[in-house]
């Protein structure tokens, strides 16, 4: 049985999507025990699962990447918010775990995260009163988040003052790209906030931080000179503040990393300053499961610009059912918009299995003329070459999705199978 190693499980019962209405509950832990089997239709379509071989290659790819560059992992926490997941990243090796907002953080220091980066700048009352109040129930956790204004600053300032709080935050400043996200858009900014910053009872700058991802055009030639430019001007940044010896830790944090082009952020987390060492810390979520288009047309160029042969392995399907051939050409299946990524392109057929066959060699991959064309709020639409093979009525497709983000976040809980469609675990989510 395949477990993540879980301290409070997750009920899985008729109230979960693609749990069967007619069987007992059960925990998360124990769905391994059931002995079922995806092709032998114990669970209700669609359903998602993750590979579990798949998985467990990814988790141990990244990390051995990173350890070999000489940096950090902290996997963005967003991609699942699955604490079964995040603990098998951090029992893998990771630093700590990124998140987006102080909810998700919440997850992650339940989950066992002793450092995390909240990639986002808290402002709010509730987002401050939030982290305050985990960071109380957690006093062994160090959190940094971001700050890119003198006005955000000002808030923060102000927040103590009326809670009446001596809370010294962690925090990192963020350097950003014109007509992009957040973060300072010119040297000139940044080092006015550092210095207002060091000046400042109420955080800590702890590091600089940048995300890149925007950056990416899946063209080699460009990404590398629009990501190297980023990384000189954040080199740029660090060894001025340095210089002016603006930094409220023991050690300087440098942190980016998107899914996409995280091989040419590199250079810029191994930067040394002068006054203290260094910690190079890369985000990257989407690995885990890695994706069947957009990270993976990213993924072949790191792969040529690495001189590797191979890297990560789609790992998220979502399966469903053929539930109408209703003309030549034309199949409906029992998944939509509520199920899947279509965000970046239309769901994938990546492989199917004839109603009633669950052997070995059930699965097989898909004819090359099987596409999704369309999604409507509970089916896709597939077409297929009349003169070809014709899926029929009751045979099971698995949909490979391009941003995993996307298709987690429409789910409660997930299967783990094996290759040969064996449901050996779970993982659940908590958006």
């Amino acid at each position: 049985m395949w477990t993540a190693g879980t301290d409070s499980d997750f009920e899985l019962n008729a109230g979960c999507k693609g749990y069967p209405l007619s069987a007992e509950p059960c925990a998360v832990s124990e769905l391994g025990q059931r002995g079922w089997h995806l092709l032998e239709d114990a669970l209700a379509y669609p359903v998602a699962v993750l590979r579990r071989p798949a998985l467990m290659h990814n988790l141990a790819w990244m990390q051995h990447f990173v350890q070999r560059k000489g940096v950090a992992l902290a996997p963005h926490g967003k991609t699942t918010m699955s604490p079964e997941l995040f603990r098998l990243q951090l029992q893998a090796g990771a630093w700590g775990l990124t998140f987006a907002h102080v909810h998700q953080l919440r997850v992650g220091l339940a989950a066992g995260a002793q450092r995390a980066i909240i990639a986002n700048q808290l402002v709010s009352d509730a987002d401050l009163d939030g982290l305050d109040f985990l960071l109380n129930q957690h006093p062994q956790a160090r959190v940094w988040f971001l700050v890119d204004s003198l006005a955000q600053l000002a808030a923060l300032t102000d927040w103590g003052a009326r809670r009446n709080k001596a809370r010294r935050w962690d925090v990192l400043l963020e350097l950003g790209i014109a007509g992009y996200r957040t973060g300072c858009r010119t040297h000139e900014q940044a080092l006015t906030l550092a210095q207002a910053m060091a000046a400042s009872p109420v955080v800590r700058l702890g590091g600089v931080e940048c995300y890149e991802g925007g950056l990416g055009r899946c063209d080699s030639a460009h990404d590398m000179q629009a990501v190297s430019a980023l990384v000189r001007s954040v080199q740029a940044l660090v060894q001025h503040i340095d210089a002016q010896q603006l930094w409220g830790d023991e050690q300087v944090l440098l942190s980016a990393g998107g899914s996409a082009v995280f091989d040419l952020v590199i250079p810029m987390l191994k930067l040394q300053v002068q006054s203290r060492p260094v910690q190079g810390v890369l985000r990257s979520g989407c690995y885990v499961t890695h994706d069947h288009w957009n990270y993976a047309r990213y993924l072949k160029l790191v792969e040529a610009r690495e001189g590797l042969s191979a890297s990560l392995q789609p790992a998220l399907e979502v399966w469903a059912q053929v539930q109408s051939v209703p003309e030549p050409g034309l199949a409906i299946l029992s998944a939509g918009r509520r199920d899947l990524s279509f965000d970046q392109c239309m769901p994938m057929p990546v492989r199917w299995a004839a109603r009633g066959q669950s052997g070995e060699g059930a699965m097989q991959a898909t004819p090359g003329s099987w596409k999704v064309q369309a999604l409507s709020d509970q089916h896709a639409h597939m077409v297929f070459d009349a003169e070809g093979v014709w899926p029929q009525v009751g045979d099971r497709v698995a949909l490979g999705i391009s941003h995993p983000c996307t298709t987690f976040d429409k789910w409660r809980w997930m299967a783990v199978i094996e290759d040969d469609g064996r449901i050996s675990g779970a993982i659940s989510t908590h958006f």
